[in-house]
Formats: C-alpha cells, structure tokens, sequence
C-alpha cells in the first residue's frame, strides 16, 4: 500500500519545509485585501508561516511577507497575527 503524499511548504520566517498542516497561511484575496486563512482555501496569493512568535518576528523585520505577497502589510494585520499566534498555542 502507497502512503499518501503529505504537501509541504516554506515557512517565510524560518525558510524551513514543513507539512502544509502545521504551518498558518497569510492570504492576498484577489482584491488585495490580506487576512489569516484558518482553513487555507481561500483564493489568492498565499505565504505560510510557523505558528511560532520568533518566525513571525523573522518574517516582519526581513519583510518576507510583504514581498511574498507582492502588497504592503499593515501593522494592524501584524498585531492580528500575533495574537492568532498566541491562541493557537
């Protein structure tokens, strides 16, 4: 029996390969709008981060995020990803 393909992504704050599942995605909607995508279906463009305070804090001060995502982030999206951070953990 084949055991099932399990799909990996790029953390942008650690830059290490993890399963999809264990990582949180950050979405560019289409209309530009950029939100935290608990259920990772949403459309558009999207970065995966570690659900972890130290990969957030290496994402934002190297602006991976922003130019994964081809858009300026603001600080509010920021304060609502720690704070998604904390409750995850």
């Amino acid at each position: 029996m084949q055991q099932k393909k399990i799909p990996m992504r790029q953390c942008v704050g650690c830059r290490e390969m993890k399963p999809k599942r264990e990582l949180v995605r950050i979405v560019r909607s289409p209309e530009g709008q950029v939100s935290v995508d608990l259920k990772g279906r949403s459309p558009g463009r999207g970065a995966y981060i570690c659900p972890d305070e130290k990969c957030l804090k290496r994402a934002i001060s190297s602006k991976a995020l922003s130019r994964v995502l081809e858009v300026d982030i603001p600080e509010e999206l920021y304060d609502a990803l720690r704070q998604q951070l904390e409750e995850q953990q």
